[in-house]
C-alpha cells in the first residue's frame, strides 16, 4: 500500500513542466480523500515553486481517474454527504500556472471534473469519458452544471449528464471537452511539449493573469471584462516582460522571462485600476 506521498507523483523537468501523476494504478487512480489532499497539496507547493512554470495532471497505467473509488461510494451510500474539511473541487483554477490535462485512459466522474479544472486538454484516441452521476443516482456534482455548458453547450451538456453515456476521445474533441487526440503513446508527450512551449516563450505574470482573466470573465459584462483589460495592462505594460518580450522579439532570441513572484495576485493585478485608466465603452463612444 503506497503512502500519501506516493499517491501523486510530481516529476519537473529542466524547462520547468511538472508532470504530477495521479498514482493509484491498482485501482485505475480512482479519486479518494487522500489522493485528493495529496494532489492539492501538491498544486499549492508548485504554485510558489520558481523552478515550475508550467503543469501537467495524467494517471498512472492507462486509465486518467474513473471517478471516485467504489470502495469509497459504497460505504456513504445512503448517508448525507459531508464535505467538511475538504477543499473545494475548483482548488486548481487558483493555481496560477498553466495546467494542462493529458488524459490517458478512463476519465469520469470526478476525474471528469478535475479534467475540466485544466486549462487545456490532451487525449488518447480511445480514452473513455461520462459524466456518471445521473447512473449512480447522484446530482452535477462540484459544479458540473455551471462548468459543462460552459464548454459543449447547454444542449450537449444536458444530454451527458442526464445519460451519463459512454463517450470516446474523438466525440470529446468534437463537442469541444477536449483541444487535441493523440494515439495512446503520445498523448503524455504532447501534452508536455505544449507546457513546454508555454514554460520557455510565455511570460509567467502574464499567463496568470489572463487566467485569470478569462475564468472572471465568463459571467461578467463586456464592460466589467474590458476594465479588468485595462487594470492588466496598467501593471503588466510597465513591467519587466513587456520589456523583455519587445526585446527578445526585435533581437531573435529566445525570451528570457522571470519566474512568477510569489506576491503576485492575479484578482489585485486586474482590479486596480488607477483613475485616469478607468473607461467605459460609453465614453469610449464620446471619444
Amino acid at each position: 500500500m503506497a503512502d500519501d506521498a506516493d499517491l501523486v507523483l510530481t516529476e519537473v523537468d529542466a524547462d520547468g513542466v511538472a508532470t504530477f501523476t495521479l498514482n493509484r494504478p491498482e485501482r485505475r487512480n480512482a479519486w479518494t480523500a487522500a489522493l485528493e489532499n495529496r494532489y492539492f497539496d501538491v498544486l499549492a507547493a508548485a504554485d510558489t515553486d520558481p523552478a515550475v512554470r508550467a503543469g501537467v495532471l495524467t494517471g498512472a497505467g492507462t486509465s486518467f481517474c474513473p471517478g471516485m473509488d467504489m470502495g469509497r461510494l459504497a460505504e456513504v451510500a445512503g448517508r448525507p454527504v459531508d464535505i467538511s474539511g475538504r477543499r473545494p473541487q475548483y482548488a486548481p483554477r487558483l493555481f496560477r500556472k498553466p495546467l494542462i490535462a493529458a488524459i490517458n485512459g478512463a476519465c469520469a466522474g470526478i476525474g471528469l471534473t478535475q479534467a475540466l479544472m485544466c486549462d487545456v486538454r490532451f487525449a488518447a484516441r480511445g480514452a473513455r469519458f461520462s459524466t456518471a452521476f445521473a447512473g449512480r443516482g447522484l446530482g452535477a456534482e462540484y459544479g458540473m452544471s455551471w462548468v459543462l455548458p460552459r464548454y459543449v453547450g447547454a444542449g450537449n451538456a444536458l444530454d451527458l449528464l442526464l445519460s451519463s453515456r459512454v463517450f470516446e476521445a474523438d466525440e470529446a474533441r468534437e463537442l469541444g471537452l477536449v483541444n487535441w487526440v493523440t494515439e495512446p503513446a503520445g498523448v503524455l508527450p504532447a501534452a508536455r511539449e505544449y507546457a513546454r512551449d508555454l514554460a520557455r516563450n510565455c511570460s509567467p505574470a502574464a499567463m496568470a493573469v489572463i487566467r485569470h482573466q478569462v475564468l472572471a470573465d465568463l459571467d461578467a459584462s463586456f464592460e466589467e471584462a474590458l476594465r479588468r483589460s485595462y487594470a492588466a495592462m496598467e501593471v503588466l505594460n510597465s513591467g519587466e516582460d513587456f520589456r523583455e518580450g519587445v526585446d527578445s522579439f526585435v533581437q531573435k532570441r529566445p525570451p528570457a522571462f522571470r519566474p512568477l513572484p510569489d506576491d503576485l495576485d492575479p484578482e489585485e493585478v486586474t482590479s486596480a485600476l488607477t483613475p485616469g485608466a478607468r473607461m467605459t465603452v460609453t465614453e469610449l463612444r464620446r471619444r
